[in-house]
């Protein structure tokens, strides 16, 4: 089930709305835990197990954590306490990424293995299996999340949840369960135990569904079909080439910012305030600023669950760059099970790594370095986005180089990729393009225009809504492209 849908619209969300605030406050929790596993569960009600699991393995050590934490601090069996502490978080890391890595990584490795092995003529060493793993949709999302409980426990960042019902709503909670943000424990656990209910936050809730669904619908759609044609066809020229790829850089900022709007409406209509998931990346003036304001809460989730641990930047900068290279090469992979996304997480973290030995240059040799102009930054920190995009859209490694070349005017343009541009520029599809590029750098945060909503706004939020919907029904079924990590 999707946002973008007249079932969720017109059907599940206002059932859940009707019954969170008619029925009493403490079985509230328990509702919207059944609501969510079944939205979890419409696609395929087998995922709704696999969810379960992973929720009853962390509630699990989660109070083994508690215990002998409290045995540590009261000095019983003190060796004890510490182990068992170990082995429970142990358990809960090791059972989580274990899940993750069967279930998204088990056809890339078989795959792999028997390309390897093929190139190498021995084919008798082939893995013949006789199923195709399915990914569960959001297992990217709650596995991290999950695991930010049991991790902070450990920390001594958060108390225990001993309530099963308020932790399976935590992991579960549909808003943001199968395409983020990702919702760390610490930031939900006092609304989790209580939370304000108020016309304001509903209200504020209901502009950011609405401007992320006119996100989604009205700019991320119409962009998205630009890229597929400039992918999808071949011996195209330079500029269809460039306008291929802005358009998927549109299509994939509005089609993933406005899930995450639509999702921090949800939350504050349920009366959760969720974390800002987006700020303005194509503003961005360098690479490490771009990963500042670009999926924040994976941003920051890496950042403190995996470089920081690794060391971060506190072991002399050879150890930094490196931790930089294991992070982005970790977080592709966490994208997609592709050799695509381990080359687009090479790259920035190449770039990151870049960046930070210029900066140490700088600071070594002031004035020594030629430095890009302030008013050439920002398109320069784009266009290398839009470079390592390509391997993000493309279908394999052989297609993204394939576009690079035409990007770069390294191929031959044909008659069919001249054809296509007849659709690609008509007046639809550009003036959802020119649309994305005002939006994009000369509109408003849905965070900051949401601050108030006078009668104005309250007008634009409605039509938007209005809008979106009635051209929701002319177009094809689309879902969000986070929904596949």
């Amino acid at each position: 089930m999707v946002f973008s849908s007249h079932l969720f619209l017109f059907y599940f969300l206002p059932l859940v709305l009707l019954f969170y605030y008619v029925a009493p406050r403490k079985i509230r929790h328990a509702g919207l835990t059944v609501f969510s596993y079944f939205f979890y569960g419409w696609a395929n009600p087998l995922f709704m197990l696999l969810m379960l699991l992973s929720t009853l393995i962390d509630y699990t050590c989660g109070l083994v954590l508690d215990r002998y934490t409290r045995h540590l601090d009261e000095g019983i069996n003190f060796s004890k306490a510490l182990l068992m502490r170990k082995v429970a978080l142990l358990v809960s890391v090791c059972s989580n990424l274990a899940l993750l890595a069967f279930f998204k990584y088990f056809n890339l490795f078989v795959e792999s293995w028997n390309a390897l092995v093929s190139v190498l003529h021995f084919p008798s060493a082939a893995v013949n299996v006789a199923f195709t793993v399915v990914l569960p949709l959001g297992i990217s999302f709650y596995t991290f999340q999950s695991m930010s409980y049991t991790i902070d426990l450990y920390r001594r960042k958060v108390s225990v949840m001993r309530n099963f019902v308020d932790f399976a709503c935590y992991v579960s909670l549909f808003p943001q369960l199968v395409a983020g943000p990702i919702i760390r424990f610490s930031e939900v656990a006092d609304q989790l135990r209580s939370r304000t209910h108020s016309f304001e936050k509903f209200a504020r809730g209901f502009a950011f569904l609405s401007l992320g669904l006119a996100k989604k619908i009205l700019l991320a759609n119409a962009c998205g079909k630009i890229a597929d044609l400039a992918f999808g066809t071949a011996g195209i020229p330079v500029y269809t080439a460039w306008y291929g790829i802005v358009a998927y850089a549109f299509q994939i900022y509005y089609d993933f910012s406005g899930y995450s709007d639509m999702a921090i409406g949800l939350g504050l209509m349920l009366g959760f305030v969720f974390p800002k998931n987006f700020d303005s990346p194509y503003m961005s003036r360098s690479i490490t600023e771009f990963w500042r304001r670009w999926h924040l809460s994976l941003s920051c989730w890496l950042r403190d669950y995996l470089y920081i641990p690794l060391g971060g930047n506190r072991k002399g900068s050879l150890r930094t760059y490196v931790n930089l290279m294991i992070v982005m090469l970790l977080g592709g992979l966490w994208h997609g099970a592709s050799w695509n996304f381990l080359v687009w997480g090479g790259l920035h973290g190449s770039l990151l790594a870049l960046e930070r030995f210029r900066d140490e240059l700088n600071h070594r040799f002031p004035g020594h370095l030629p430095a890009v102009p302030g008013i050439f930054s920002l398109p320069v920190t784009f266009f290398l986005v839009l470079v390592t995009w390509v391997f993000f859209r493309a279908a394999d490694l052989g297609a993204a180089f394939h576009y690079l070349q035409a990007m770069f005017g390294l191929s031959t343009s044909t008659a069919s990729g001249s054809l296509i541009n007849a659709v690609l520029y008509s007046p639809y599809y550009l003036a959802s393009f020119g649309a994305a590029i005002a939006c994009t750098w000369a509109g408003r945060q849905t965070w900051d225009w949401t601050r108030t909503i006078g009668p104005i706004k309250a007008v634009v939020v409605v039509l938007l809504m209005i809008v979106s919907v009635c051209i929701m029904t002319t177009q094809d079924f689309n879902p969000f492209i986070y929904f596949i990590f």
